[in-house]
């Protein structure tokens, strides 16, 4: 399954994280990350309100953030992305509980779930993992998440 993800929608729904939290993106990227383990699923997520000089695609492990620029809106980056997906978008399910982006949705006849929705299968599923137990806090990280963590790190610093 692929995934378009309404990132402050989801944020704004998901139990432990808050749009007020300094660092909400990038744990809701941590999410879908452990959400995205040992899958298949494209998972790109949309961000609104980047700084300026800090717009842009960054790729999180299994996640593609999209960082959008104040000037518009995710949910304008959302519709062109499904617009540009043309009958692929098929292949794809929009997660976002705002009416405009789910009516993009199935205008361009990708699925739709709400962020309410997604945030109950996500849980579930990292939950009934039985390598995962609902706690990663004793299993030792792959070497992709251990440069991940790296990368994470070296732009923290850089931003220092």
């Amino acid at each position: 399954m692929n995934y378009i993800i309404d990132g402050h929608n989801l944020i704004g729904k998901t139990p432990g994280l808050s749009l007020s939290m300094p660092d909400d993106e990038q744990r809701l990227i941590e999410l879908l990350n452990l959400f995205g383990r040992g899958s298949r699923h494209k998972l790109e997520v949309y961000f609104d309100g980047a700084p300026a000089g800090q717009a842009g695609l960054r790729s999180h492990g299994r996640v593609r953030a999209h960082f959008v620029s104040a000037s518009s809106s995710a949910d304008d980056a959302i519709k062109l992305r499904l617009r540009r997906l043309g009958k692929s978008a098929a292949n794809w399910v929009v997660v976002s509980s705002d009416r405009s982006v789910q009516a993009a949705a199935h205008e361009a006849h990708a699925g739709v779930l709400s962020a309410e929705d997604f945030t109950r299968h996500v849980q579930a599923t990292i939950q009934t993992r039985p390598d995962e137990g609902g706690d990663t806090a004793n299993q030792p990280l792959s070497e992709a998440e251990v440069n991940e963590w790296l990368k994470i790190f070296e732009e923290r610093d850089k931003k220092k």
